[in-house]
């Protein structure tokens, strides 16, 4: 008897449910973060949640937990009583930003040409010439999403999880204003042409030359990112004069 109730009182609860919310939660963040970095949800957009949850096919509970967790990245602002829109950046904002970027960018090739595997730079091969593939197909999207895995990998190989963890955060809001500095073809193919050379700098294990190639290749998105901001104002103003 005292055996069975220990063995009944070991018996762990079922998981499954919890273990299906979370995949969900994380599906939910991961959509919207996509829509915000793809330009679907623009910048200062306010969200209507009701299409959105007819859109991922949800209720407004796991959309809302979804909500909250892309506000504490920076990406969605939530005000009481007015719902929550996308975060939208000052040009100041997007300078300093894409500035320290640079830099973790920079400190990343400098490590990870030291550091990096064979298998892990056979990866970053691969990814390479598959972003070139979506390239010919003028396939952004694609791009972009072999494009972001490459810096990763490289912030990855880095190995150095504190460099990892800020990486991360200020990345984050960074993403749909990288994605919007390939709009312009010869801004796209100037992109091309420095993950060539990130890649020959990495194959030499030239940490030097791999770190001043990444910082430039996002001074150079940050200075696109500003021209297209530019313009863009320049249209709101005369479309109101």
């Amino acid at each position: 008897m005292q055996n069975s109730d220990i063995d009944a009182g070991l018996t762990p609860p079922p998981v499954m449910p919890k273990v299906e919310r979370q995949r969900l939660h994380d599906t939910v963040v991961e959509h919207i973060r996509r829509f915000i970095v793809e330009g679907v949800l623009e910048p200062g957009k306010k969200l209507n949640e009701r299409e959105l949850c007819e859109t991922l096919g949800i209720s407004r509970t796991p959309l809302r937990e979804a909500l909250k967790v892309l506000a504490a990245e920076g990406l969605i602002e939530i005000e009481p009583n007015r719902g929550a829109s996308v975060s939208k950046m000052s040009e100041a904002e997007m300078r300093e930003t894409f500035e320290l970027m640079s830099g973790l960018e920079a400190f990343s090739g400098e490590l990870a040409a030291e550091r990096i595997t064979a298998a892990e730079l056979t990866e970053i091969k691969a990814l390479h010439y598959a972003m070139l593939a979506c390239r010919t197909q003028n396939d952004l999207a694609g791009y972009y999403s072999r494009n972001q895995a490459i810096h990763d990998k490289i912030n990855e190989a880095a190995r150095n999880s504190a460099l990892r963890q800020a990486y991360i955060a200020v990345n984050r809001r960074l993403q749909a204003l990288r994605f919007r500095s390939n709009f312009q073809i010869p801004k796209w193919d100037s992109a091309i042409h420095d993950h060539d050379e990130m890649l020959k700098a990495l194959e030499a294990r030239d940490g030097k030359r791999l770190s001043a190639i990444l910082r430039q290749h996002l001074l150079d998105k940050r200075d696109a990112v500003l021209q297209i901001q530019s313009r863009e104002d320049a249209a709101a103003a005369k479309l109101k004069a």
